[in-house]
Formats: C-alpha cells, structure tokens, sequence
C-alpha cells in the first residue's frame, strides 16, 4: 500500500479570506495538517493541491510536496469537492490509497490518522471517515412550513423521546477521509453504505468554516 495524505487547499477562501495559510495559534492554518501527516508511520507522501503559488511556497515550507498545480477550473466555488482528488490521482499513478486531510480540521491528532488506518485495515474495507457524536440530536430538528409552523425531521414519536432513550447519532466533522484508490475511483465519493466510521472526539472535531470557528478552534488548540 502507498498512503498519499491529500490536503486540498484552494487560494479562494470567501468566508475567511486567505483561510488556508493565514495564521491559526501563531502558524499558517495549513502547518497543522502537514505536521500531523508527517509524523504518522502510515503516510507514505504529503502532498498539497493548490491553484495558488504563494499556498503551493508556504506548503513547501511547511515540509509538503506540491509537485503539480491544481487547475483553475478545479478551484472555483462550484467544482465539486471529488475534482481535487480525482486530478491528484491522475498526476500520481502510483499511489494506491488517499486519506484526505482538510486544513480546516487542525485539532486532529497523530493517534486519529493511525486509528482510522488501522481500523479500516482490521475491517477489510476500502474507506473510513470521521464522525463525531452530534451536540444535537437529529430527533430534536425541526423545519419551518410556509406558515412557519415546526415541522419535525424525524418522527414526532421519536422527537418527544428523552436523551437517554434516543439511538447514538453522529455527523461527519470533515478531518478524515479515508479510500483505495479504485474504490474512489469506482464510486467518486468517500461515503457508501460499506464505509466504517471513525470516532473522534469533539473537542478534536471543530471544522472550520466562519470567524466564530476559528476563535473557538483556537482556543480548544490553547488548552492543548
């Protein structure tokens, strides 16, 4: 197996501008998910796919390779998220399997890229992600009609029950993306009903997507 850390990370940030290298905790938002792919003993190449050149000198720095640029037209708003993972696996034939580390997920830590790899090797299977428990049950979600009225997502019977009652819920959190190449390739996705979920916990779970997450992001890595 060669293990390609793929950490996609496009110059057109809208919500945070520049989100990508400006500085989280003192150090480019992107140092995070390098260092932590370099220390793990599974990860055979960390490479950066950017559009962006001063992203592409930052990564270098940074101890990633970035040994191809990623096309404009897959870095725009509307390109699907797959583009940067199917254009890296063209430019490398040789890589077998993809764990996708977004850098907006920096609270992650060695133990979770290990534990996701171990655990989709135990199973036999050909992906993983991480989930984290939701704060909310979906039970507990409401959409609005035309008239404003609640109307439930789940079953009301199901939307009265009490916490303890309720069965475990989880969200992906966006830190771990986990595939074999053909199995990628094949399904143009990370998530079918074979794909094993790896648990993380909260406090490691922030993604990072407004201002708010990044205040709080910073403070959970602070008490690190």
């Amino acid at each position: 197996m060669t293990l390609l850390a793929l950490i996609p990370a496009r110059g057109g940030s809208k919500g945070i501008p520049r989100k990508n290298i400006r500085l989280f905790c003192g150090r480019p938002l992107l140092y995070w998910s390098i260092d932590v792919a370099l220390m793990s003993s599974c990860v055979d190449q960390v490479v950066v796919s950017t559009d962006d050149t001063e992203i592409a000198a930052i990564a270098k720095t940074g101890g990633a390779e970035v040994p191809f640029l990623r096309p404009e037209k897959l870095a725009s708003d509307e390109a699907p998220a797959i583009s940067s993972v199917l254009h890296a696996l063209e430019q490398l034939p040789k890589v077998t399997d993809v764990l996708l580390l977004q850098p907006t997920s920096p609270l992650r830590h060695l133990e979770d890229l290990d534990a996701i790899v171990q655990l989709r090797h135990q199973a036999g299977k050909e992906s993983a992600v991480s989930v984290t428990p939701c704060a909310k049950h979906p039970a507990w979600m409401y959409g609005l009609s035309a008239e404003q009225l609640l109307q439930p997502l789940l079953s009301e019977s199901t939307a009265s029950s009490c916490r303890q009652m309720l069965p475990s819920a989880y969200v992906i959190n966006g830190a771990l993306y986990l595939a074999s190449r053909d199995f990628f390739i094949r399904e143009q996705t990370f998530i079918t009903d074979e794909t094993m979920g790896y648990v993380m916990p909260t406090e490691r779970s922030v993604d990072i997507d407004t201002p708010l997450d990044w205040q709080w992001a910073e403070f959970l890595m602070e008490q690190q």
